[in-house]
């Protein structure tokens, strides 16, 4: 969508289920803008700070989810969203609520929960995110949104107070395509951006002038210019914090796992995508770099 985001807060209470590194800061500003959040997470110490933040503390996902005007998920895994939304908000959930999910899945299951919650007279919305964990907690993500000209009009408020930029992809399953597509362009750019910079420096160039010039020629990226790999260089990025935050080595993985098997059931030829997830698997298979910010790939190249 286009022009400012519309903010109103939803009527009645929101139900938030996973409150990890991205589900915290998100369910923080949304209470933050005066929206009733019942959080609940598996983790207690999760569901305690988000107590801290002005979030409602509940002991169950159900309990969140009785008689809330809205229920979100924020979750590792499409297996743990089915299960949340079959078991716990489907029973309990009103005619007309909407069910939001802002994992990143697979599409398979992004459907048949669309599917299922509609006939239940529900209204589903997935609305994966990009901006990472520093974006959730500045209220600063983009959301990509898949639903019906209803599900956008009502949750874009809702999205609005999460993020700067609340934008549809079409209907049921689109935000879903939109998310695994932009991550495998992400993952492939990183590499290339990364191959780069150290072939300007085993070429003898300065790496800072390097990044100037790329970053105003037909080579600029966002992986250059807002996350640049090397320390040092461009603005501030996980790079400067010996890869730590940002968006996780093993998540870029799972991403591209979901994106590839994706590509293949459409029959969609991937071999930069294909590649990319190569490297990224390998650099992820010990455990220390694969909680590493995703633009540590350039140590394994390096």
């Amino acid at each position: 969508m286009d022009g400012p985001i519309d903010r109103r807060a939803p009527e009645g209470p929101v139900a938030f289920v996973g409150l990890g590194n991205m589900g915290s800061g998100m369910a923080a500003n949304l209470a933050a803008h005066g929206v009733v959040v019942r959080a609940f997470d598996l983790d207690p110490g999760a569901v305690r700070r988000a107590a801290e933040a002005g979030c409602t503390p509940v002991a169950s996902a159900a309990e969140a989810a009785a008689g809330a005007a809205a229920f979100i998920t924020m979750l590792p895994a499409g297996e743990a969203v089915a299960a949340v939304w079959r078991e716990a908000a489907f029973p309990v959930l009103r005619p007309g609520a909407l069910v939001v999910d802002c994992s990143t899945i697979d599409l398979a299951t992004t459907r048949a929960l669309a599917g299922e919650a509609e006939a239940r007279g529900l209204v589903p919305v997935d609305a994966p995110v990009s901006g990472g964990i520093a974006a959730a907690a500045a209220g600063t993500l983009t959301f990509m949104v898949g639903a019906t000209d209803e599900g956008f009009e009502r949750v874009q408020p809702l999205l609005g107070h999460m993020g700067r930029a609340v934008l549809r992809a079409g209907g049921h399953g689109a935000g879903q395509a939109a998310k695994l597509a932009n991550n495998l362009l992400l993952a492939a750019t990183m590499v290339a951006t990364c191959e780069a910079l150290l072939l300007a420096r085993k070429l003898g160039l300065d790496p800072r002038a390097f990044y100037e010039i790329a970053a105003r020629s037909s080579g600029q990226s966002w992986s250059l210019t807002s996350y640049c790999p090397l320390p040092g260089v461009g603005p501030e990025s996980p790079a400067d914090r010996g890869y730590q935050g940002g968006f996780a080595t093993r998540l870029m993985v799972k991403d591209l796992r979901l994106a590839l098997a994706a590509a293949r059931d459409a029959g969609a030829l991937t071999p930069m995508g294909e590649r990319a997830a190569a490297l990224y698997e390998a650099f992820a298979a010990e455990p220390e770099r694969a909680r590493l910010d995703f633009s540590a790939i350039i140590q394994a190249l390096a």
